[in-house]
């Protein structure tokens, strides 16, 4: 016998593993330069130079059972000191190295989190903006919440600020913000989180208890322009960090981040203590050594983020001149795409026809959509776009 929940799981990907699978079996079948695909958010471009400089002194300096070893449960004190000092001096907010937990990227401080922050058979709930990152229901379910979704509407997929404050009750134990977010790439305005953040502070008042702000940060170096990204802890004491390294640092592989609990949160040292719980008991501790070394030395830099906006203009305006509808990304690397039509999984089989794989927007919680990760080579920006010319084309004619 075997748990049919997770066998479920199991069985069924996500939408974006089932296409990035069937990309990688077509790409085997005609030529990966005839598929165009846009399936996943696994970074085109190098890690910057100094991950591997870093990693090569590591490797020939450090005595290898250190390197190697275990450290700390919640990870290495002096890696956990240097992240709590670039808080500080970056974000100017407080920050404690005891109230940071290293992890194995941001699905890993996501699912602790939870699991720390929910009463198991309590019917409380978590609140999610869509669209939202799909496995953001599956890690709530798996703590044993009701995932509770806030839609957030076009053009511009900012918060409805109405429709969030209506759902928050008794029963809500936690908020997740994805600014940058995946998958429009838009980034919260200061004057939306600071509302939220007053709606939010009104509600603990009124139920009396805490409702954490829990921030997916995977993207956060990832903007374009001068656009500025609010850090959450500066307008809401409730607020917990999750952090990942695999967006910003082009490391989606080595599995490397954090948690961070504010200082300013009721009863921090309470929360980080469930922190450690959960992540004792979920198996998540010790994140991988080397990587958790390489960490101070490459705190605030990012791979080569023009690469990403010579994408995202080359595509949007290609996208835009030839019909399609989508919200100008501020940061991340995705589009989210209206569809030629409300069905958006028929739209993804047609666009299948031209070998261009685009994620339906249906897991997201917004429908009639597609989500296109443009974090790929330029080259394949240019190449695909007579595919989607054409596609737009057969939709215009009534094909």
């Amino acid at each position: 016998m075997v748990s049919e929940k997770m066998k479920a799981l199991g069985v069924k990907k996500s939408v974006i593993r089932e296409i990035f699978e069937y990309a990688k079996k077509r790409k085997a079948e005609i030529g990966a330069d005839k598929v165009f695909d846009y399936s996943i958010g696994n970074p085109s471009v190098p890690a910057p130079a100094i991950v591997n400089e870093t990693l090569k002194e590591l490797i020939e300096n450090t005595e290898p059972t250190a390197l190697h070893g275990y450290t700390s449960a919640q990870g290495d004190l002096g890696v956990r000191t240097a992240i709590a000092d670039y808080i500080k001096s970056t974000y100017k907010t407080e920050a404690d190295p005891n109230l940071i937990y290293m992890t194995v990227g941001a699905a890993a401080s996501l699912t602790i989190s939870f699991n720390a922050l929910i009463t198991p058979n309590s019917d409380e709930e978590i609140i999610a903006f869509a669209p939202f990152f799909p496995e953001y229901r599956v890690f709530v379910e798996k703590a044993g919440a009701k995932l509770t979704v806030v839609s957030s509407p076009a053009p511009d997929f900012q918060v409805d600020l109405p429709a969030f404050e209506k759902a928050l009750n008794e029963k809500t134990r936690a908020v997740i913000v994805n600014s940058p977010n995946n998958p429009t790439g838009v980034v919260l305005s200061e004057s939306t989180v600071i509302a939220m953040c007053e709606i939010l502070k009104k509600a603990e008042k009124k139920y009396g208890h805490p409702i954490y702000l829990v921030s997916d940060e995977p993207y956060r170096e990832l903007v374009y322009g001068d656009v500025k990204v609010p850090y959450l802890t500066n307008y809401y004491d409730d607020t917990i960090v999750c952090y990942s390294f695999s967006k910003s640092l082009s490391l989606p592989g080595e599995r490397i981040g954090y948690i961070f609990v504010s200082p300013k949160v009721q009863d921090a040292g309470d929360v980080y203590a469930a922190i450690l719980g959960a992540g004792r008991a979920l198996g998540f501790v010790c994140a991988p050594a080397l990587f958790q070394y390489l960490i101070p030395n490459c705190l605030g830099k990012t791979a080569d983020i023009s690469i990403y906006d010579t994408n995202r203009t080359l595509l949007y305006e290609a996208l835009t001149s030839y019909g399609y509808t989508c919200a100008k990304p501020d940061g991340a690397f995705y589009l989210y795409v209206k569809a030629f039509e409300d069905d958006a999984y028929a739209f993804y089989e047609r666009a299948k026809k031209y070998e261009l794989l685009l994620v339906p927007g249906d897991d997201f919680g917004c429908g009639g959509y597609v989500r296109i990760a443009y974090c790929v080579t330029t080259e394949q920006i240019k190449n695909s776009l007579p595919a989607f010319k054409k596609l737009a084309e057969d939709y215009k004619a009534g094909k």
